[in-house]
């Protein structure tokens, strides 16, 4: 039997002719009623990880179930001749002082898994770790909790997460829809492979669908997913719940980060950190090659902003801030998070590009959501195909844009209180001798006027800084959408600053 996507798509249609089942009604009772002390007694055990005694260049570890991780995964072993269940043991974990009241049984599964490897077993990746060959070993990934997973290339940390689909994600009045993964297929690798293949099978009351991954870890790890969705007919999925409404929105290579708090937040906090976000703004790459800047806001209330497109070239959350005196956190590296950027395979069509901005308090909520929402939906039961691949970076050997928005700031205008001033910096090559100033192209929507438009030459960072003011034209308190692009009279064009401010 060769595991393939269209074995997986086999099984997913199959499941999507019968209405959800949730996982979460085979988990025992025992489990879900972990508390967090509990459950963080429970640990993997490193020397059980999945291709640790063969010497592969990957190994895998389990995650335990209990406490929020309540839905059972079940995972699977190929290669190209077998195919087995990798069944749950409770040797593979260390449950320190917990002892559970049952056992629990061999078909349960887990909450998940992450991949381990050495950085200095791939050729060319990087040595940056002293110890040598299979002395070192650093996550790549983990794959856990509905259809989320966060991966990572040399010298990263752990930041914003991607997921298989985000369904009516920020939709006013109707609850969103989390898909999950409840089955993996786990290729196992060769000796001589720098690639880790994955399948996975995801369900939820809408849809069920077949996805595939093959992961290639680099200073830029790249990930080409693959996927076949299908829709469930509208009598299962009422049937599974009897609420649900037809979607407003499927999401497509969703992205989820977290932002507080930056250098263009009105809202500040008492914090002793000038900046905490995984991510700072949103990159569109539009079809006729021009690329929109969104810095991200963390607002008083829920922002969903959409950003219509047709064949959209390429969008993503980066993290461009990377200087450690912006964050100043000794315990996360925010300036080593990787930005992930998605480059759709072929042509999406027409949709949008939403963004979706909740308000939050603190860091620990992932308040940011980016996805692709295509403008034709597929029919129930009929096969929907798509692929992109996911770039997660720092740029250092990847550029994802260039003549970049390179910062934000905003502040009352101290002449008149009832002007919001935006400062942008934006990073131009330079001319030879003399530079020349670039022209300010400016828009705004009709509730509100940009009063005041400068340039100036910033000789410190050898960039350019434009002043607005923008002044609220009526008194609905509807946000203003705001851009600016610089462009010289040479043809040279920046990218476009794009900004939603919410008047007080």
């Amino acid at each position: 039997m060769h595991v393939t996507l269209d074995y997986v798509a086999k099984k997913a249609e199959e499941r999507a002719h019968k209405p959800f089942h949730s996982p979460r009604a085979d988990l025992p009772d025992f489990l879900s009623k972990l508390t967090y002390d509990d459950y963080r007694q429970i640990q993997f055990r490193d020397d059980k990880a999945l291709w640790k005694q063969e010497g592969l260049p990957f190994r895998v570890e389990f995650f335990h179930l209990g406490y929020l991780y309540q839905e059972p995964v079940h995972l699977n072993e190929f290669s190209s001749t077998h195919v087995q269940a990798v069944r749950f043991v409770p040797d593979f974990f260390d449950y320190g002082a917990l002892r559970l009241p049952k056992e629990i049984p061999a078909n349960t599964g887990y909450a998940g898994f992450r991949v381990n490897l050495n950085w200095d077993n791939f050729t060319g990746v990087g040595t940056n770790h002293p110890a040598g060959p299979g002395d070192k070993w650093d996550e790549l990934g983990a794959f856990q909790g509905a259809s989320y997973f966060r991966l990572l290339g040399e010298g990263q940390v752990y930041g914003m997460s991607a997921r298989g689909l985000a369904l009516d994600c920020g939709e006013e009045g109707r609850p969103e829809e989390f898909p999950i993964f409840t089955d993996w297929w786990l290729g196992k690798p060769q000796p001589e492979d720098n690639d880790l293949l994955l399948y996975a099978l995801l369900d939820s009351v809408s849809c069920v669908g077949a996805y595939e991954f093959i992961i290639s870890p680099r200073s830029t790890t790249i990930v080409k997913v693959e996927a076949v969705v299908y829709f469930r007919s509208p009598q299962n999925i009422l049937a599974a719940d009897p609420h649900r409404q037809p979607l407003a929105t499927m999401g497509l290579a969703p992205l989820t980060s977290m932002f507080w708090y930056g250098e263009n937040s009105e809202r500040k906090f008492d914090d002793y950190r000038p900046e905490v976000h995984d991510s700072d703004g949103l990159l569109l790459h539009l079809d006729g090659g021009a690329r929109v800047w969104r810095p991200l806001v963390d607002g008083p209330v829920m922002r969903h902003q959409s950003f219509p497109a047709n064949n959209i070239r390429g969008f993503g959350l980066l993290q461009r801030d990377r200087k450690f005196d912006n964050y100043q956190d000794l315990f996360h590296s925010y300036q080593n998070v990787p930005s992930v950027w998605v480059v759709p395979k072929d042509n999406w069509g027409e949709g949008q590009v939403h963004l979706v901005e909740l308000s939050t308090q603190y860091e620990g909520m992932d308040n940011v959501v980016a996805f692709w929402n295509p403008a034709s939906k597929p029919a129930p039961l009929q096969p929907y195909r798509f692929a992109y691949t996911l770039y997660w970076t720092r740029e250092s050997d990847l550029m994802l844009s260039s003549n970049i928005v390179v910062s934000t700031r905003t502040g009352l205008d101290p002449r008149d209180q009832r002007r919001r001033q935006f400062v942008v910096d934006f990073d131009l090559p330079m001319t030879k001798g003399e530079d020349e100033k670039p022209e300010a192209l400016t828009h705004c929507s009709d509730n509100g006027s940009v009063s005041l438009v400068q340039v100036f030459r910033n000789t410190t960072e050898n960039t350019w800084r434009v002043f607005l003011d923008v002044i609220p034209t009526s008194e609905d308190h509807k946000p203003v959408d705001l851009t600016c692009t610089l462009k010289r009279s040479d043809g040279l064009t920046s990218e476009t600053w794009s900004y939603r401010w919410s008047p007080p």
